[in-house]
C-alpha cells in the first residue's frame, strides 16, 4: 500500500465507510510486541503510556489510514452503527483538538464538497486551544464553558445543529472518582449546550465514565430525546471505564 505522503496527513486516505474491524487485520503487524525499556529520567508511568501506544493496533491504523488519533476509530464505529450523520449536515464539534472526530465528520457529511452532486455540510470545531486546519472544518479557539460563549456561537452558528459531539476528557489527576466528576461535568455541560443548539431529530453523542455520577444526566438526557443508547466502542481500550452516550432524535420542547 502506499504510504501518506505529508501534503495529504491531514485528511484520512479512505473514503469507503472504514471500518477499523474490517482493515484491522490487512495493515496491522500482529508480530511480537515492542517492548520498552525505562530510560533515565523517565517516569514508569510514562513507559508504560509508551509501551502501550507502540503496541497499540488502532495508533498504527490511524497512522495508517492518515487520522489524527486513534479516537477517529471510536466516532467511526458509533456512526456505522447508528448512523449519526449524513450528507449536508451542519456539526459542532466540542473539545475538537486534535481534530480526528473532525476529519470523520468532514468525510460523512461532505463538508470538504468532494462530491458535488450531494449537499455539503459544515464541522465547526470548538477547543480551548488551536487545531491544524482540515479542509472542510472550521476551529474556533474559545471555551463552551464561558459565560459569554453564547454570544460567540450565535454569531458562528446561523442555524440549530444537526449533530453535537464531544470527546472531551480533562487532564487526569490520577484519582479515579475525582476524574469520573470533572469528566461528568464536561459531558453534562455538552449536553445542555446540544439542548440549546439542535435542531428537532438531532443527534448527541458525548464520552462518559462508568461510575455512578451518570446516572442522573443519562435520566435528563433520556427525556430530551427519543432513543438513547450507551456504548463502548471496539476501538476503546479494554482497561477504559470510558463509554459513549449516543442521544438520537432530540425533541425540541
Amino acid at each position: 500500500m502506499r504510504k501518506i505522503s505529508p501534503s495529504n496527513s491531514n485528511k484520512p486516505r479512505s473514503k469507503n465507510n472504514l471500518s477499523a474491524n474490517k482493515t484491522l487485520a490487512t495493515v496491522i503487524d500482529k508480530g511480537k510486541k515492542v517492548s520498552v525499556k525505562t530510560a533515565k529520567g523517565r517516569k514508569l508511568s510514562s513507559t508504560n503510556w509508551l509501551r502501550r501506544q507502540l503496541n497499540d493496533p488502532f495508533v498504527k491504523l490511524a497512522k495508517h489510514e492518515g487520522f489524527r488519533s486513534r479516537a477517529a476509530f471510536k466516532i467511526l464505529e458509533i456512526n456505522e452503527k447508528f448512523s449519526i450523520f449524513k450528507f449536508g449536515d451542519t456539526v459542532v464539534d466540542l473539545g475538537s483538538a486534535p481534530g480526528s472526530w473532525a476529519q470523520v465528520a468532514v468525510d460523512k457529511t461532505n463538508a470538504d464538497n468532494k462530491i458535488m452532486t450531494k449537499k455539503a455540510g459544515r464541522v465547526l470545531g470548538i477547543d480551548l486551544k488551536p487545531v491544524s486546519p482540515i479542509k472542510g472544518a472550521e476551529f474556533h479557539v474559545c471555551d463552551f464553558l464561558e459565560v459569554d460563549f453564547s454570544l460567540r456561537i450565535a454569531s458562528l452558528l446561523s442555524v440549530p445543529a444537526d449533530v453535537i459531539m464531544s470527546d472531551m476528557a480533562a487532564n487526569s489527576t490520577g484519582h479515579k472518582k475525582s476524574d469520573h466528576l470533572r469528566i461528568m461535568a464536561l459531558c453534562e455541560a455538552a449536553a445542555y449546550f446540544s439542548f440549546d443548539y439542535l435542531k428537532p431529530g438531532g443527534n448527541f453523542i458525548a464520552k462518559v465514565l462508568t461510575g455512578g455520577a451518570e446516572m442522573n444526566l443519562q435520566r435528563t438526557i433520556k427525556s430530551k430525546f427519543k432513543k438513547v443508547i450507551n456504548f463502548k466502542p471496539k476501538s476503546s481500550r479494554s482497561d477504559s471505564s470510558e463509554k459513549y452516550v449516543v442521544a438520537l432524535d432530540f425533541i425540541k420542547q
